[in-house]
């Protein structure tokens, strides 16, 4: 989900922050869309399908959808706060690795947590 409102966002920015907000989701995506693959392939080997399709997707998120037409602020006050929710679901899987004696999920949600905690580029555009 956050992979999908971030690239969303970056199609539709509107007013004077298009490029510097365009530009910052192009790379945000593109990081994200590398770690929907590593996430996904990490999956397998555990014996699982890797979940796909938008409705399985929604039902999974902690994300909600982005509204549309959002202002370009309301943008990046998502893209704070979505980061961190995705931190809050990483953080929490830890003990079930753990569990599982599971290192490589272990090793892939630090590496999560170092990208989305804290979304620190975009929180910088909401200060004074």
């Amino acid at each position: 989900m956050l992979y999908r409102k971030t690239h969303g966002f970056h199609w539709n920015v509107p007013g004077p922050m298009f490029n510097t907000l365009h530009l910052i989701l192009m790379t945000q995506y593109t990081e994200l869309w590398t770690a929907l693959d590593e996430i996904a392939e990490g999956i397998r080997p555990l014996g699982l399908t890797a979940p796909h399709g938008g409705s399985t997707l929604a039902c999974l998120s902690s994300i909600p959808e982005a509204e549309r037409n959002a202002p370009a602020l309301d943008i990046v006050r998502e893209l704070v706060a979505d980061p961190e929710a995705v931190a809050r679901t990483a953080r929490s899987m830890f003990s079930l690795a753990d569990a599982a004696d599971d290192q490589p999920s272990s090793d892939l949600l630090t590496q999560r947590l170092q990208v989305h905690d804290p979304p620190w580029l975009l929180r910088s555009l909401l200060e004074n």
